[in-house]
């Protein structure tokens, strides 16, 4: 049961006579507890909503569409609490941010719920055969799944908890099933790499078609591991490995499962694949295939730019991680020589907020553009990245906000979502 914060006004529940205040047992005679059972028991022509309202019970009926909305709000968008994690993965970032930042830094979710609404990874260890069953009888698809290992005690000890090799048994049920998977896999050196890696590939191969792709990405290290299991960066030697393992093992396959990451291509010098490579991108927010989906559009975009609109004249510049500096170089440098009145600076912003061997563009704070960009020539705009940003868009990690970046530095800063057309367009103050 869940308790309905507010009516929308002229729709279909304020019209059935539906309060805020209202307590939302059941649909149809099924139990409501979240968001995935209301969107699911929702789904009908015909509504039958049985209500607490203070000691009365209600039964309300609605006719509508079979997918339309009736106009109820709740207090949080899941209609619950975020399913924490039960884990301590031996990688786990969080585990990895130096102290005093803010507390939702520190919290862990592990909800298959945000799998399904946002595309969140999940290591299905909090999970019950109860519920598997209901993202069955939904057919809640994809479920994204964070592997790392299909080696069961593998799993075990670097997940720390006893439960992570049972749960690998999901899999199959949940592709048997017909629901869509998707695999992650985070690497660490010396732990789930090389022949555990094969094994790990060899195992998932055999859920195809369920199973659509895996990212194979490196695991995150910062500055801030003390006390943790020690781990080491992998070397550009290993990294080139690591992906001649997985092309190797897709060359066995009749269609490319497993991909490694833009990361590893980029620590071992490899150019980046061609866009036919990636498909569909079905793993571009785990960063396979992100710097050449933006390049591609970037490059169409400014392809396709009216000879009038290359002629603007401006000076500004872009900031961003270490790791994309190069690819980004290479993007301004088409750009200005198609667009001769325009001056770019591009400036490669070090992590030393988390340190170690942190060089996405996606983790810079605002202390560290502050610092590193105090002084330089900017121009009339610095471009960053919207990754920089927290999901509500408001603040770096650090805790800065954009308006004291851009005091501190003098300058107007705009961000870019990760479309490459975006970025062609805002560099020449288009919209």
């Amino acid at each position: 049961m869940v308790e309905i914060t507010g009516v929308l006004p002229h729709s279909r529940a304020a019209r059935a006579g539906i309060l805020a205040g209202d307590v939302l047992l059941e649909i149809n005679s099924h139990a409501i507890s979240d968001v995935l059972d209301y969107r699911f028991r929702l789904a009908e022509p015909v509504v039958v909503l049985k209500l607490h309202r203070g000691p009365d019970l209600l039964e309300v009926k609605i006719k509508k569409g079979t997918y339309d909305d009736i106009g109820l709000e709740f207090g949080t968008p899941l209609m619950d609490k975020k399913h924490r994690c039960e884990n301590g993965c031996i990688f786990c970032f969080i585990d990895q941010n130096p102290k005093g930042m803010r507390e939702t830094i520190y919290f862990k979710d592990d909800d298959s719920r945000l799998s399904f609404l946002h595309g969140n990874y999940i290591t299905l260890t909090n999970m019950r055969d109860e519920d598997i069953d209901r993202i069955i009888e939904m057919h809640i698809s994809p479920v994204n799944v964070s592997v790392h290992t299909t080696n069961p005690d593998l799993r075990v000890k670097m997940m720390k908890n006893k439960r992570a090799g049972d749960v690998l048994r999901y899999l199959g049920k949940l592709a048997d099933a017909g629901i869509k998977l998707r695999g992650q896999i985070v690497l660490c050196r010396g732990i789930n790499d090389g022949a555990e890696l094969e094994r790990s590939m060899a195992d998932l191969a055999k859920y195809y078609p369920a199973l659509d792709s895996v990212s194979v990405v490196p695991a995150g290290l910062t500055a801030h591991r003390e006390g943790l299991y020690h781990l080491e960066p992998f070397s550009a030697d290993e990294c080139a490995a690591v992906i001649d393992q997985v092309e190797a093992f897709n060359a066995t396959l009749e269609e490319r499962l497993f991909f490694a990451s833009d990361e590893f291509y980029i620590k071992c010098g490899r150019p980046l694949p061609a866009g036919d490579y990636y498909g569909e991108y079905l793993q571009i927010e785990n960063g396979v295939g992100m710097l050449t989906s933006f390049g591609s559009e970037f490059d169409f975009m400014l392809d396709n730019l009216l000879d009038d609109e290359k002629l603007v004249k401006r000076e500004i510049s872009v900031a961003t991680g270490e790791a994309a500096y190069g690819f980004m170089v290479q993007l301004v440098e088409k750009f200005t020589a198609a667009c001769p009145n325009l001056i770019c600076h591009v400036y490669p912003v070090k992590n030393k907020f988390f340190g170690g061997e942190v060089t996405v563009t996606g983790l810079l704070t605002g202390t560290d553009l502050a610092e590193q960009l105090a002084g330089k020539p900017l121009g009339e705009t610095l471009y960053l990245s919207r990754t920089t940003l927290r999901s509500e868009g408001d603040l770096f990690l650090c805790g800065m906000s954009p308006d004291e970046l851009s005091e501190k530095l003098g300058v107007n800063i705009e961000f870019v979502d990760n479309d490459g057309s975006e970025f062609c367009v805002k560099l020449l103050g288009l919209e």
